[in-house]
């Protein structure tokens, strides 16, 4: 029968059988479908199909979004002109601007038209593109995507989702035509084949052998062989001290001689493999943490397969944080916990903490969020991939499987940064032959997992599409909770280049909870924002403490109250736990002998699943 969670339970047992003997209800077999009808199961074998051949995105949701698009422009005269008219000053520019060229002389370098974007690379002088014909390219390539971004936005009575999904497709398709993309006008390409005689073309189609040998055989990318778990990564010393069907907890191995009192739990994503945060030695968050006196523990989750697909959010719950709290309760008796938590990870131990301070449940010290959003009302681009159709679609094309494949999930978050994940690479190593060595964060990345087919379905609806969380509607054991219940410390972390947890959305959490909470705005992305260790080159951050009952400022307002860094975040991070950790105390043992032995050594063997 279907397991229902629940809240409150049971000690739990310690299952340290191997994963392949924990199964499923009957009722998650794959051919048994969710659906009621034969008709409907046509339907959903239909779309998975369907799926396979869309690169898994909704074609009637594009085709919502470009019909919107285009009946609302055809009743837009005045932008339509205001088009035509800016279409025109633009080809007088390039024609000028060519004028210029040709009048001055080929080593003359005129004023641009349009200057590219902050974040585009793709147009540096450095290789070539200020001088003559390439310049002309790239001038007539910037215009067109700006007549084309101008094209699709601010026209009056589009849907805003329906704008950024037009917009996002138009410019994925322009990105395809970039003049950089060509070797014949990419001036890099062409240096390198004249220098190298079309070396870089043989080593180029060397290199795409060798990739499409490695997605045929399913193998990971060349490089990854230096990052092997376990020995190259994952290496902080430490033993699997509990494990259930969805989790391996594992404890770390003290390297001081005293300890902290209050241990930390950290909880990962469970769309990522735990170790982002146990990588090198130089760069793991876990052993800088350890080296400083404090006892950590880890959940690793395991990579869900078929017979995992109907594991729903609160399982996630139940077998994750609540579990893995009641061992540690057991191996550190009578000391609260401080709990962190990354990515959707951060949103678990927030609903989490929310259901047990309903409960009254106060094992918890303080909660950190890395990279974390509670308000999913504008969660950057990923909001394109969140309707219902697109949904539903991607429900259908789970159900085939009974989960989401990591490559289907990566291949989405690749395209919302194209030029830097797709383009910039193929260009390096297929035009000229040259292979970017793969580093620790990058070989992790590349290191995927699945999602079961309820859980996901789940999440993409209550939290991503119904918002639920922050409205209150948001249930476990069928009774809603409230963030502003929460009174715990937190300390948030926001990564200013962050893609997948944009800052201003991270930063919203102080909407609705009233605790003393400490904001971290750092530079880097969502992982390399993360990732961040003492030493790290380029590195700043801005930090503010809001305290207990304060008002609340606006993101701009902190912005400039607060002035940037230079350095890693992680000391300040590592300050405020120390502030909260009470005494030391001799080291816990590893696992409790009686209910928690040591199963194995650290990392496990869940994230060995491949």
């Amino acid at each position: 029968m279907k397991r229902q969670s629940k809240f409150k339970k049971n000690e739990p047992k310690n299952e340290s059988m191997p994963s392949e003997h924990i199964t499923a209800s009957s009722a998650a077999s794959s051919n048994i479908c969710p659906a009621d009808y034969d008709n409907e199961v046509f339907d959903i074998m239909l779309n998975a199909c369907f799926a396979k051949l869309t690169c898994w995105l909704s074609p009637t949701s594009l085709g919502l979004a470009m019909h919107d698009w285009l009946s609302h422009l055809a009743l837009a005269p005045a932008k339509r002109v205001d088009l035509a008219n800016e279409a025109k000053k633009n080809l007088e520019a390039l024609f000028s601007y060519a004028y210029s060229q040709c009048e001055s002389g080929i080593g003359v370098k005129p004023n641009p038209c349009v200057e590219p974007r902050l974040s585009d690379s793709r147009f540096n002088k450095e290789e070539g593109w200020d001088t003559f014909p390439f310049n002309f390219y790239s001038q007539n390539f910037l215009l067109a995507e700006k007549w084309w971004n101008d094209a699709t936005k601010n026209i009056h009575g589009v849907s805003k989702h329906h704008e950024d999904i037009v917009n996002f497709t138009t410019r994925q398709f322009l990105d395809m035509l970039s003049p950089s993309n060509f070797p014949i006008t990419n001036p890099q390409v062409i240096a390198a084949t004249l220098t190298e005689g079309g070396m870089n073309f043989l080593r180029g189609f060397q290199n795409f052998i060798e990739d499409y040998s490695h997605l045929e055989h399913k193998l990971p990318p060349i490089g990854s062989e230096k990052f092997i778990v376990g020995k190259d990564v994952a290496v902080t010393p430490g033993k699997v001290i509990y494990k259930n069907r969805l989790i391996e907890l594992i404890q770390y191995e003290p390297t001081t001689a005293q300890v902290y009192a209050e241990p930390i739990l950290i909880t990962p994503a469970w769309i990522m493999k735990y170790y982002i945060l146990d990588l090198s030695p130089h760069n793991s968050l876990v052993k800088y943490l350890v080296d400083h006196g404090h006892t950590v523990f880890i959940i690793s989750w395991k990579n869900p397969d078929n017979c995992d697909r109907d594991l729903t959010l609160n399982d996630y719950l139940d077998l994750g944080i609540l579990s893995s709290l009641d061992v540690i309760n057991k191996i550190v008796p009578n000391q609260k916990i401080h709990a962190t938590g990354y990515c959707l990870g951060g949103t678990l131990l927030m609903i989490a903490a929310a259901a047990m301070a309903q409960t009254n449940d106060e094992r918890l010290k303080s909660l950190t969020l890395f990279a974390a959003q509670v308000d999913f009302r504008n969660p950057g681009e990923l909001s394109l991939f969140i309707d219902q159709s697109q949904i539903s679609y991607l429900e259908d094309a789970m159900w085939e499987k009974g989960y989401l494949d990591g490559p289907q999930m990566a291949g989405a978050f690749s395209m919302l940064r194209s030029n830097d994940l797709i383009w910039s690479r193929l260009i390096a190593d297929y035009l000229l032959g040259r292979r970017r060595p793969l580093n620790d964060l990058m070989a992790w990345d590349n290191d995927t997992t699945r999602l079961p087919y309820k859980m996901h379905s789940e999440y993409l609806r209550n939290l991503f599409l119904n918002n639920e969380l922050v409205h209150g509607r948001y249930k476990v054991n069928k009774k809603p909770i409230a963030l502003n219940d929460i009174q715990k410390p937190l300390f948030v972390v926001a990564t200013i280049k962050d893609h997948v947890s944009p800052w201003r959305s991270v930063y919203k959490v102080q909407l609705y909870t009233n605790a003393e909470l400490t904001f971290v705005l750092t530079s880097g992305g969502h992982n390399a924002g993360i990732v961040n260790e003492p030493g790290h080159k380029g590195r700043s951050y801005q930090i503010g403490l809001r305290v207990a009952g304060a008002r609340h400022i606006n993101a701009d307002q902190w912005l400039e109250r607060n002035p940037s860094k230079v350095g890693s975040w992680w000391p300040e991070w590592e300050k405020w736990l120390t502030e909260r950790s009470g005494v030391k105390i001799a080291p816990p043992a590893l696992g409790e002998a009686k209910n928690y032995p040591v199963i194995c050594d650290a990392p496990g063997t869940y994230v060995l699943q491949k």
